[in-house]
């Protein structure tokens, strides 16, 4: 019976979202953002089977240690997608500030330089294609 809860939750919520529901898509932003972060206790508050996640987790994991860990169970500390692309993005934007050092966009955020370069780099590829148009 709980499973079919669960499975009736889901539906449920693909349908919000395929119907684009306002608000729907707010809890997968909400658990994407506690991934992100490795809020395991958000993540289980947010599951839509709270005591099975948790459950599985310790499973898998059951040291307390785990309970703060930055990777899950799936991929483990060398591979997970989410740390690896965090270290990419904090190594992005100090290479970014540092190319930005001593010029106007060292006033911007990181991210705001990583933004202000692609758009450079945009518009240049733009004058070379109308050069070699022309």
């Amino acid at each position: 019976m709980r499973d079919g809860v669960i499975a009736y939750k889901i539906a449920a919520h693909a349908a919000d979202i395929a119907r684009h529901r306002k608000g729907a898509r707010d809890w997968d932003d909400k658990m994407s953002d506690a991934r992100w972060t490795f809020d395991w206790e958000k993540q289980f508050a947010l599951a839509m089977d709270p005591d099975k996640a948790r459950a599985k987790h310790d499973a898998t994991l059951p040291h307390d240690a785990f309970k703060t860990a930055e990777f899950c169970s799936m991929c483990g500390p060398k591979f997970c997608s989410y740390k690896n692309s965090q270290d990419v993005t904090a190594a992005w934007n100090k290479y970014m500030l540092e190319e930005a050092a001593g010029t106007d966009l060292a006033k911007l955020a990181p991210g705001e330089i990583a933004a202000a370069a692609v758009k450079e780099r945009a518009a240049g590829r733009k004058a070379q294609l109308a050069a070699a148009k022309g």
